[in-house]
């Protein structure tokens, strides 16, 4: 079972300020303010990268990720994201039982393509605004450590990429189909004297 909470970390005590806090918390914009790394997660039979023709990246039964990176995420975001997605279980285990493998269970492959577009938003004119997606330079930067981190956790050569900053175009059969999106926690700073961490706690359900 999962439960989602939030802790409270104060060097001293003030309910005004506190509700003041809860109150900024209801605000979406203020919630854009905290890193957030997303990834749109694919269970895929296949899936592969072609830029300018030529392919450059391809694999089998595995996972499809589009990583997109907040203009605030840190190495914690990445360190939280490569944890959920070597985790997350997508597969029944040798007994039937559903939703109870990951990729390194199964010993399958993982395909990244770096993704700005997941933090779009629409203007007024319903036009695309990614002004909440990190920059380039930086962004390239980050993306290339968490494929690293991947790689170090599990198995370099089960980690696979696109070209970053590149036009791709990017063929998959979604096995299923099963599509999740992942996030990292957001650790949102409001003062000296107080923090809020938005935290996703697994129980365990024992499952092999």
């Amino acid at each position: 079972m999962k439960r989602s909470y939030q802790t409270f970390h104060h060097d001293s005590y003030n309910p005004l300020r506190l509700l003041f806090f809860l109150l900024l918390l209801s605000d979406p914009s203020i919630k854009s303010a905290a890193g957030a790394m997303r990834i749109v997660v694919q269970r895929v039979k296949s899936a592969s990268v072609t830029v300018n023709h030529e392919k450059i990246s391809s694999i089998g039964p595995g996972i499809m990720a589009l990583v997109g990176l907040h203009e605030n995420d840190t190495e914690e975001n990445l360190k939280d994201c490569c944890r959920k997605l070597l985790a997350v279980k997508l597969w029944e285990n040798d007994n039937g039982g559903q939703w109870r493998h990951g990729v390194k269970q199964r010993n399958l492959e993982i395909l990244c393509v770096s993704q700005f577009t997941l933090y779009g938003t629409l203007s007024k004119k319903n036009q695309p605004d990614y002004k909440l997606a990190m920059k380039s330079i930086p962004a390239k930067e980050m993306y290339d450590r968490f494929l690293t981190m991947l790689k170090e956790s599990y198995k370099p050569e089960k980690i696979f990429d696109g070209q970053f900053g590149a036009m791709m175009d990017v063929e998959l059969i979604n096995d299923g189909p099963v599509t999740l999106v992942i996030e990292s926690d957001q650790v949102l700073n409001v003062g000296s004297d107080y923090s809020i961490t938005n935290n996703n706690v697994n129980d365990g359900d024992g499952a092999t």
